[in-house]
């Protein structure tokens, strides 16, 4: 299908994310506080070849070079998270004044250069003194982060106007809390279900404190999605994906439309009750003004008898013999798709805006210049999937690039390069990539000629 930006309307907005912890380097300098990275990465060394995030691309010394490219490749929205740790050093108390002037002076830079900021709140990085409380399976949570919220509300709202509560609730609370393989590296059911409800909690009351405090503000949050299928026709795999998708796709977004947790199809979630007050269910809800949707793949799901509480084991990319990336997640682009259909079912989202969506790839450096071909296709082919379902009538407005630079990858380390500009973590050189040339060239509004050095 031949396609252009004007396809999407002018009122689309496209933009391109990043986040604080897996950019920003400068961990223990002017106030700021540990995170619960700093500690799963550099006193547990739980990350890939003991790598850490302390300098990762230095953005806090580069910010102004960094937002410069942005306003070079034509992007017109930046969305960014402040790290909760710079702001407030023990997650409560006495606010870090360092770290407020920074995130001024990015909002400020962004706007100077006709770059809309959007906020991300809470992008995974909980202060270290909260975890020694407890961190999210204390509910005291729903506090720190309440007050969190309003500081930044406070500091930041009389410019930006586009607020995300929580990235990927699913994902910090699951991979955090009960396997593991993320920070605080905390196991088992009833942490992830402490966690999880505390976090469900916290989007709610953190877009209702938004929405008081920022004067024509838009609010959303944002949830990772992964199209699910079972693996065969066969009744037990169809209930396995069934239990998966309630798991990773509707726990969280459920509940914030009034519909509760999806126990009916996770009979395991019924133990979140434990953790319930009078009141929750009502507090739970809150109406957004959009959805943000990040999706990267589909995932196939088969019924497992060994594996605890869902029954079910999702087959890995390797394991089917398809297109994969380096996360060895498959690449296929109609995830996107089907992922913006199901949310636009529910009545409640008035507005899905992809927030992240993009690929890691072996890039191929030569002669100084990164090509990165199968990036363009992968951008290319999923844009494509989001203008069909935008003209089959989804309510989506807007499609943000996971990321702007390479980047400390959690888990990973800086193996996977998911940038559409390419970062030597040795020297700190930014190169454009290829595909961030073709983002560029697609987005780019008629009339403006700016002049792009592929070696900035």
């Amino acid at each position: 299908m031949q396609f252009t930006k004007e396809d999407f309307g002018q009122e689309f907005k496209w933009g391109v994310s990043t986040a604080a912890y897996q950019i920003e380097g400068s961990h223990d300098v002017d106030g700021k506080g540990f995170s619960i990275w700093d500690t799963f990465s550099n006193k547990l060394k739980r990350i890939a070849g003991n790598q850490n995030g302390n300098i990762s691309c230095d953005h806090y010394n580069r910010y102004t070079g960094d937002i410069t490219l942005i306003y070079k490749l034509s992007i017109p929205n930046y969305r960014f998270s402040v790290s909760w740790s710079r702001i407030l050093p023990q997650g409560t108390g006495a606010v870090n004044q360092s770290g407020i002037d920074f995130y001024n002076r990015k909002i400020d830079l962004c706007l100077e250069l006709g770059i809309e900021p959007w906020i991300t709140l809470y992008h995974w990085d909980l202060p270290e003194a909260l975890q020694q409380k407890g961190g999210w399976t204390n509910r005291e949570v729903v506090t720190w982060f309440s007050n969190f919220t309003a500081c930044c509300a406070e500091h930041f709202g009389d410019r930006v106007k586009h607020w995300i509560i929580l990235n990927e609730p699913m994902v910090f609370t699951g991979a955090g809390y009960f396997l593991g393989v993320h920070a605080p590296g905390k196991k088992g059911l009833s942490n992830f279900l402490a966690a999880a409800h505390h976090a469900a909690l916290c989007q709610a009351e953190g877009g209702r404190i938004v929405r008081e405090l920022v004067y024509d503000s838009k609010v959303g949050t944002t949830f990772s999605y992964s199209h699910i299928d079972p693996f065969s026709q066969d009744e037990k795999d169809i209930r396995a994906a069934k239990k998966v998708d309630a798991l990773l796709n509707r726990m969280f977004l459920e509940p914030l439309l009034g519909m509760g947790y999806p126990i009916g199809d996770l009979k395991i979630l019924k133990r979140i009750e434990k953790f319930m007050l009078p009141g929750d269910a009502e507090m739970l809800a809150f109406d957004m003004d959009f959805i943000g949707l990040q999706n990267y793949t589909r995932e196939i799901v088969k019924h497992s008898f060994f594996t605890p509480f869902v029954k079910a084991r999702i087959v890995k990319a390797d394991q089917r013999d398809v297109e994969r990336t380096v996360m060895n997640w498959e690449v296929y682009p109609p995830s996107i798709y089907n992922a913006l259909k199901r949310f636009n079912s529910y009545p409640a989202v008035k507005e899905i805006i992809v927030t992240e969506n993009g690929a890691a790839f072996q890039d191929l450096i030569v002669a100084g210049e990164v090509r990165d071909t199968q990036r363009i296709k992968f951008l290319h082919d999923h844009i494509e999937q989001v203008l069909l379902a935008k003209k089959e009538g989804v309510r989506v407005m807007g499609y943000f690039v996971w990321t702007l630079l390479d980047n400390f990858e959690w888990a990973e380390g800086f193996y996977p390069r998911f940038g559409l500009v390419h970062v030597d973590f040795e020297t700190q050189k930014r190169v454009v990539k290829a595909s961030g040339i073709w983002y560029r060239d697609f987005i780019r509004c008629k009339g403006r000629e700016d002049i792009i050095d592929h070696k900035l």
